[in-house]
């Protein structure tokens, strides 16, 4: 379980969980441009796969919720969000949380993504979620990830298998996406099971873990 100390008011701790060519930090109030515009250029390449998007999906004010939402998440220990950007150019690429935290004896969270349209093919996922899932096994403490996906999402398909992810079932109308209620396929990974060391993770001392 991961200790909270307030760094500012409304804001997660400042992390930054390195790979290779991206890294991984909690949005700031700063970034609502960049996250806005990259939203926006990749519309009609990430509504198929998530939940239909409100009136305001691309306003400042959406965003700023959800910084708020965020924090508030991080504060209780119930999900964790970040943004993804290149290294070392600091270009927003996409984002990833992980969510639905659960203690006790399941000591398990599920995991969910997106990537800007132009950013996909170049394994920036396969590296950010490599991260999110060490953060969730080795500064969370947690025993399993699960994650979701379409039948037809073939590239998320092979995103989580290049990571350690195994199929595990079938859920009939799982998540309510685009408007109408989908079939999902359910993949989980173990602690046991992974290994991946990111290049860095800088909690600036901001949290620190907790044996559950």
């Amino acid at each position: 379980m991961i200790g909270f100390m307030r760094v500012g008011f409304g804001a997660p701790p400042p992390t930054r969980l390195d790979a290779q060519r991206v890294y991984l930090r909690p949005g700031r109030r700063g970034d609502w441009r960049a996250w806005i515009r990259l939203r926006e250029q990749s519309r009609d390449f990430l509504i198929p796969w998530e939940p239909t998007w409100p009136p305001d999906a691309l306003s400042r004010s959406l965003f700023l919720r959800r910084l708020a939402r965020q924090a508030d998440d991080w504060r209780r220990d119930q999900g964790y969000a970040f943004l993804i950007l290149r290294r070392p150019d600091d270009v927003l690429v996409g984002g990833i949380g992980l969510t639905n935290i659960r203690r006790g004896v399941a000591q398990s969270a599920s995991v969910g993504y997106w990537l800007g349209r132009d950013h996909t093919g170049q394994g920036f996922m396969t590296e950010a979620l490599s991260c999110a899932v060490s953060f969730a096994f080795r500064q969370l403490s947690l025993h399993r990830v699960e994650a979701s996906c379409l039948p037809t999402n073939e590239a998320s398909k092979a995103v989580l298998k290049r990571v350690g992810f195994i199929e595990e079932g079938f859920a009939r109308g799982f998540l309510r996406i685009n408007g109408r209620w989908c079939d999902h396929l359910q993949f989980a990974v173990l602690r046991d099971d992974f290994d991946y060391e990111p290049v860095g993770v800088t909690p600036q001392r901001a949290w620190q873990r907790r044996r559950p």
